[in-house]
């Protein structure tokens, strides 16, 4: 399974990507894989501000609607726009492509796991 070492992880299976004040968000290929094939993204906070934890949108699979949890406060800046017509991206690329939100951080990213955290959270 891949769990790339330079990204921090939530407990709700979401991966965070750094860069100064703005992260990147998405689910982990662990997740991607639990849902199944991915057949709609739906994310309507753009613009918003939404604490750590609270639900930015949800991604539906063939056979479940998961909710998508905020993993550090901040304003929802873009949506990845791939994703309207193209959800499987998640599935085919959860990393690199298949990315969902950007987020301008106005809380800590201190509680988030890192790879070697999220690993054993898994069992892995």
């Amino acid at each position: 399974m891949n769990i790339p070492n330079e990204l921090k992880y939530t407990k709700d299976h979401e991966w965070v990507k750094i860069e100064g004040k703005t992260a990147t968000v998405g689910i982990t290929e662990f997740a991607q894989g639990e849902l199944g094939d991915i057949v709609y993204v739906d994310i309507s906070t753009v613009g918003q501000e939404v604490a750590e934890h609270e639900v930015f949108g949800t991604v539906e699979a063939v056979k479940t609607v998961s909710d998508l949890f905020m993993p550090v406060s901040g304003k929802v800046v873009e949506v990845n726009p791939v994703l309207d017509g193209s959800p499987e991206k998640v599935n085919e690329d959860c990393y690199g492509e298949g990315w969902m939100i950007k987020i301008e951080m106005t809380g800590s990213a201190d509680g988030l796991l890192s790879a070697d955290q999220y690993k054993e959270l898994l069992g892995k």
